[in-house]
Parts: structure tokens; sequence; C-alpha cells
């Protein structure tokens, strides 16, 4: 009788540790789980019945999130809509989604502030030119994916940019993206407060980015920190713009200066774009080609066809990674 309740006891304890152990390894993966959804840093909005996109002429009330966009895996952005629509029939062939020719309608066709197009996994959205532009776009872009309870979102900046100690047409995976102090840092003034939110990247993203542009073997590839500045001119140290206070020679120093910290290529959208993704969970990444090498002059004067050729550089780079993470290479 003894031995018979040992047994027993010695049974229920192993029933035991299999349904802690059970238990643990659900508590896991349901925390795995969310952690791959969007994080939403704004409790506010649970308390909203409908959430309104309005700079995309969306809503939560007169569009199905789930059903439009749910299976979403790769973001890409870039600033102008021919960019991005070229971008989606481009990738639509890569992935055997399109055919030559195809017409693709742009999802935020009831707003002319940004464009959106969608194939397949891959969704392709404009963001404009600038800090505030991408921002507003991106709290947007965020809900949506949200809302649409998207997970595992890779979301990949594609642009153009000025380089910095590189031949024209290189391409630049950047590493962090700095500010006009070299700072990797975005600083934002939020109810007169000063708030910095960092902006690192994935670098795990970034390696894959360059053994992808490996693979290809077509074009220059550097991985390097970058540059976001407020404007165009005077804050990237032109000489060309309607006003500028300072010369030559403090331009190139301050420059050559922004090289020996690791700087690589400046824009004006990359600080924002990886402050707000670390926020939300997103892994990202920024890929612009280089039309310029500002060490050597400030205005772009390549010819057209060649500066068309060097804008689809970042479009096959990032395109060939979607499709190696599909298992179509």
């Amino acid at each position: 009788m003894v031995a018979f309740m040992r047994q027993e006891e010695g049974l229920l304890n192993l029933i035991q540790k299999v349904f802690v152990s059970g238990k643990l390894r659900t508590k896991k993966m349901q925390r795995k789980r969310r952690e791959n959804f969007i994080h939403l840093c704004n409790p506010h909005l649970e308390k909203m019945k409908e959430d309104i996109l309005y700079h995309f002429a969306l809503g939560t009330g007169t569009h199905d999130f789930p059903s439009l966009f749910g299976d979403v895996k790769f973001v890409c952005v870039g600033g102008s809509p021919s960019r991005m629509k070229a971008f989606i029939a481009y990738i639509a062939e890569e992935l055997g989604l399109g055919t030559p020719g195809c017409d693709y309608p742009n999802i935020c066709a009831g707003t002319d502030r940004y464009a959106m197009y969608k194939v397949g996994p891959v969704l392709s959205v404009s963001h404009g030119m600038g800090i505030p532009s991408i921002s507003i776009m991106l709290h947007e872009l965020i809900k949506l994916l949200y809302h649409a309870k998207c997970s595992d979102i890779t979301i990949i900046r594609i642009g153009t940019s000025g380089g910095i100690g590189l031949k024209p047409g290189s391409v630049v995976i950047t590493r962090q993206s700095v500010d006009a102090t070299f700072k990797p840092q975005l600083e934002q003034v939020v109810l007169g407060r000063t708030v910095i939110r960092s902006t690192n990247l994935d670098e795990q993203l970034a390696k894959d980015l360059m053994q992808c542009s490996k693979e290809i073997g077509q074009f220059n590839t550097v991985i390097g920190n970058t540059m976001c500045t407020l404007d165009f001119y005077e804050g990237q140290g032109r000489l060309d713009g309607a006003i500028c206070l300072y010369d030559e020679e403090e331009k190139l120093q301050y420059l050559k200066n922004a090289y020996e910290s690791g700087v690589r290529n400046i824009e004006m959208e990359s600080s924002v774009f990886a402050a707000m993704c670390n926020l939300s969970g997103l892994k990202a990444a920024v890929v612009c080609v280089t039309l310029l090498n500002r060490l050597e002059g400030d205005q772009i004067s390549s010819p057209h066809d060649v500066l068309v050729e060097y804008q689809k550089r970042p479009q096959k780079l990032v395109g060939y990674f979607i499709k190696k993470s599909l298992g179509k290479v």
C-alpha cells in the first residue's frame, strides 16, 4: 500500500512538472508572438471607437484592415509616389505576382498627401520629404499595421542621398542615423519638453542586406552612419542655397569631420524613421544610393539616365532581399 502511494505521488509530481513546463512554454510562445506584433506606445487609442488615418484617407470604421493588410510582411517607404509605384511594379514582377505594364491602384487615392501600393506581402508607401512629412506618415502607417494585426514586419526606407567620400552610385546601408552634430539621437520637443530618442537600426538586418549586395555584385555597397538633417541646403553645408553665411573651407572641414565620425551619406528622414520604428518594435533598415560625393561639390549634375539607374539600385537590393527572405532566390 505504501509503495503504491509513493508511485502515485511520483506520478502526480511528474504530471505537475509536465503541466508547469507546458504552461511556461506556452507563456514563452505567447510572449514571443506578442513581441512580433506591433507595439503602440499610446494607451489612448484603445478608448477610441474608430481610428481615422486622415492622411491615408483610411479608417477602422470604413475599411477592414486585417483583410486588406493582414498578410503584409515587408513595408518599403520612399520619398516620391512615382518611385514607390515603380517599386511595387518591380517587386511584383520579381515575385511572379505581376506582369509587365500591369497597373497597381493607389490605396490612398482619396488623398494627395501620400501614395500606397500593395502586392502580395509587400506594401509600398511614399513619405514625402523631410522629418515632419515622414513622421506623419509613420504614425498612421504604424497604426495601420497594428489594426491589421500584422506580425514579423520588416520595414525599409529606400531613397537617395548625398555621399561623403564615396563615388556617386554607391549604396549606403545605415548603421546608425546621426544628427547634424554626429550624435545617434533624435531630439524632439513634446509638450514643451525636449525628448531624446535612440536612432539605432537593426544590426542583423543591415548585415543581411550587405550579404545580399555581395550576392548581387552589381554596385558598391557599404555600411555606415547616415546624417539626418533638417533641410537640404544650410543644414547639409551646401554653398548653393539662397542663404549661406559660411565659406567653402568651413564647409569642407565640417564634411571631413562627419566622415571621420563614420558618416557616409546625408539625407533628411532616417532619424525619425529609426526612432519611431524602435519604439514600435519594428525591424528597420535604411538603404540609400548616393547621387554625388559632397566633398567634390554640391549640385547634382549627372545625366538624367544615369540618375535613374542609380535610383534603381536600392530597389534592386531590397527586392533581392525580399525574394531571398521568401525563398524565391
